[in-house]
């Protein structure tokens, strides 16, 4: 019986495995019929339409034979005599026929003119049939089209190119319709005309739907100068750009400036461009100007008159024709003295004197204050965009890393200004000493709102950090008493220990003059503070010397304006050098020399042959393979470091790098993130000296904390360019240390530590600014005191 039953149940699956056979060849030639049936149907309107194509071009022939004949008849009928010697009438051209309309889309398409593959239900040869038959059609276009016609669809193809590639720039550029920006309405605006202060209630900021800011208060008080801080990438550079585009209510009686951009190159000269940026100033010359040269003019007729001149015909005033001359006469007379009058009070006299003061505190020489904007480099440009903003003081003043382009003197002098600043300033700054010496209050950006510390940024520090441990603190108690009432299975008791948590941040926030409607909208949260670390390896030990010029000397090909001498300097393990000077000294070129990128024209250049130096710079950003991304970057940079993908993304994570820009294309990046990516590069190069040229830019607090620790902790040699003093003052705190002073072409070791440098600088800065403040209020002193004597008259 099992085997009977076996047979049957054999026989049952074959005769499966024939049907499902059977389906299949059926559903194939089904779906190879229906195919046959579109590809003929397709045919027959392409065949429908060149019939129908054909049929009216043979009307439209035999309409214009049957006008010409017409227009002929007409013409015999008029009497008009045939010309017999006239030429044959010379034989008509094929009519042409209509360019192909363009294929729809728009011009900045990636895929607009491309030959995209055909639909899964065509063949390849049919595809290639298709391919073919449009050739062919298109063949005798061409050649009927005119060197003009061709010309036309060569530029509007040239013109579709640079279309898309601008669509592809502007894809990396930031779009400002990207933010949205909401905040509380504060009744009709007619009570903020007069106002000084800023005040924004209920202030959200969304960048591409990421919030940045929500539902907190902006509050600027006149006269104040405020460090708004926070880590990079939460909106501090945004919402200074919101106030200066008034995209906030800002009161109308406030002028207010960004420095942001670097001034656009012209032949002006620098000192040219920051006297131009008073435009009251620029106007009242101009009028002067004019003024003067309509009163010269009228002197020139009055004094050819008075010799016999010939005199202009007399008016229909008779002999008060010249009444109106002397009418406009004085009416210019009178405006001038006005022009005077006012060019006194805004202290005209002096405009180059104090520009000139500025841009030499920035670092221009009496030279370069000369020389034509279009001649300096974007950093230098920078400056000149600073000095005129500090020139015209806006009430408002707004300047974000106005730092990053300074050397270390230009950083001291502008630290020392701006403490003597009597208007409104909000500045964003990476340099802790620059806060302390600048600021009187500190606007913390902190888990999407902003919080005020009166004082300069290290009192802000020690009470950020007693509030952290409050907030945390009342954080700990909500959990544990909304965790015992979810236990009891109470949801009543659970709302009521929420309810009264939010009662009481709202009490609080009123106790504090913050914004009560925000406090009370949440429950306490932890603050979790944003951390980052830096390590370099522990280097192999070399005997010294690593690295030395001797008697060297150094000048670049067709330049006798710049070149180096006299360089006797060396490197060894556990140096910790400080490289300064103004910017132009020469102080990157010293480090292109340590680094083996330049050779001395003399001298001597010694370096141990198993020296592996680790280098940061600007250009080394750059240089970055910008299509790749960080991971792909780094694993085909250093193969020999054995380390996987996963590997690779914990270090680019310890450096600060979050994890969804590991993937990100390089070029999609920010300064600052591109700097770990390089300062990632460096440690997996197992440096035994690092070369860091102003290390600090782009970098937040967190991150040159970091980067400071790592440096103490490096057992290698370090040398440093920075205009960060307290970076500076952390790795150049030991014996060993040295400072190095670039200028005039030389290179000369200080005498004593980086705090004494310091301390010297800045006496030097503040009897300069001392004696300025002083000619200025002399100069001020006259002017009330001419008119005073002008009023008693």
């Amino acid at each position: 019986m099992a085997p009977a039953d076996a047979k049957a149940k054999s026989s049952s699956k074959d005769k499966e495995k024939k049907e499902k056979v059977d389906k299949d060849k059926k559903e194939k030639k089904d779906k190879k019929d229906k195919g046959e049936k579109e590809h003929k149907e397709k045919k027959e309107k392409i065949e429908k339409k060149d019939k129908g194509d054909k049929k009216d071009k043979k009307e439209k022939g035999a309409s214009d034979k049957l006008a010409d004949v017409k227009a002929s008849g007409k013409a015999k009928a008029n009497g008009a005599a045939p010309a017999a010697a006239a030429p044959a009438k010379p034989a008509r051209p094929a009519p042409r026929r209509p360019p192909q309309p363009e294929p729809k889309g728009r011009g900045d398409d990636y895929l607009a003119g491309l030959d995209l593959p055909s639909s899964d239900s065509e063949s390849d040869e049919e595809v290639d049939r298709r391919r073919s038959m449009l050739e062919e059609e298109e063949a005798p276009r061409i050649q009927m089209a005119t060197a003009k016609e061709r010309g036309k669809i060569a530029d509007r193809e040239r013109k579709a190119l640079e279309k898309a590639a601008q669509a592809k720039q502007a894809a990396l550029r930031d779009d400002d319709n990207v933010f949205d920006v909401s905040y509380e309405q504060q009744g009709d605006g007619e009570s903020t005309l007069s106002a000084t202060d800023i005040k924004v209630h209920n202030m959200t900021i969304r960048a591409k739907g990421k919030v940045l800011l929500e539902n907190t208060t902006l509050t600027i008080a006149a006269g104040r100068r405020y460090g708004l801080v926070g880590p990079n990438g939460k909106g501090k550079s945004t919402l200074l750009r919101m106030i200066a585009r008034r995209q906030v209510p800002v009161p109308e009686s406030l002028d207010v400036l960004l420095v942001e951009q670097e001034i656009v190159g012209t032949e002006k000269s620098a000192l040219e461009a920051v006297v131009a940026a008073d435009v009251e100033l620029m106007a009242l010359r101009e009028e002067e100007a004019e003024i003067n040269r309509r009163l010269g003019h009228l002197d020139l007729n009055a004094d050819g008159a008075a010799g016999g001149g010939e005199q202009p015909p007399a008016s229909s005033g008779g002999q008060h024709g010249g009444g109106g001359d002397d009418e406009e006469e004085r009416d210019d007379a009178a405006r001038l003295t006005e022009i005077y009058d006012r060019m006194a009070q805004i202290g005209a006299d002096s405009a180059e004197s104090r520009a000139s003061k500025i841009l030499h505190g920035l670092g221009f020489t009496e030279a370069m204050q000369r020389r034509a904007t279009q001649d300096f480099s974007g950093g230098w440009r920078m400056r000149i965009s600073l000095a005129r903003a500090l020139y015209i003081q806006p009430t408002v003043l707004l300047l974000d890393e106005p730092t990053n382009h300074l050397d270390l003197r230009a950083v001291l002098w502008l630290e020392e200004y701006l403490t003597r600043w009597k208007k409104t300033l909000i500045v964003v700054s990476h340099d802790r000493e620059f806060l302390n010496s600048v600021t009187t209050d500190i606007i913390h950006l902190h888990d999407e709102r902003l919080h005020y510390y009166r004082g300069n940024f290290a009192q802000f520090e020690e009470m950020y950090e007693q509030r952290r441990r409050e907030v945390n603190k009342e954080f700990e108690k909500y959990q544990k008493q909304l965790k015992a009432a979810k236990k009891s299975g109470s949801k009543a008791a659970a709302d009521k220990v929420e309810k009264g948590a939010k009662q009481k941040a709202k009490h609080k926030a009123k106790q504090q003059g913050g914004d009560a409607s925000a406090a009370a909208a949440e429950a306490p949260r932890q603050w979790n503070d944003y951390t980052v670390h830096f390590e370099f390896p522990e280097p192999t030990e070399l005997p010294p010397p690593l690295l030395q010029l001797i008697d060297a000397s150094f000048k670049y090909p067709g330049r006798d304006d710049f070149g180096m001498k006299n360089m006797n300097i060396g490197i060894d393990m556990g140096s910790r050098v400080a490289i300064v000077g103004p910017n132009g000294a020469g102080k990157s070129t010293l480090m292109n020399l340590l680094a083996g990128d330049l050779t001395p024209t003399q001298g001597e250049q010694r370096r141990s042959h198993k020296l592996r130096v680790g280098r940061y710079a600007q250009h080394f950003v750059d240089a970055l393979r910008m299509d790749e991304t960080p991971v792909e970057y780094l694993l085909s940079r250093f193969p020999e470091s054995g380390l996987k993908a996963t590997e690779m993304r914990a270090m680019l994570g310890r450096f600060g790098l979050s994890g969804h820009h590991h993937l990100q294309p390089i070029v999609k990046l920010s300064g600052g993130q591109k700097a770990r990516v390089v300062f990632t590069s460096i440690t997996l190069s197992n440096p035994h000296i690092l070369l860091l040229d102003e290390p600090t830019n782009h970098l937040d607090m967190q991150s040159i904390d970091a980067l400071a620790d790592a440096i103490e902790e490096f057992e290698g040699g370090v040398v440093i360019i920075s205009h960060d003093t307290r970076l500076l003052s952390r790795v150049c705190d030991d014996e060993q240390s040295e400072v190095w002073i670039v200028e005039d072409g030389e290179v000369h070791p200080w005498d004593g530590d980086f705090e004494d440098y310091k301390d010297e600088l800045i006496r030097e800065i503040a009897a300069e600014l001392d004696e300025q403040e002083a000619e200025e209020a002399r100069r001020q002193a006259e002017r009330d005191e001419k008119r005073r004597l002008a009023g008693k008259k």
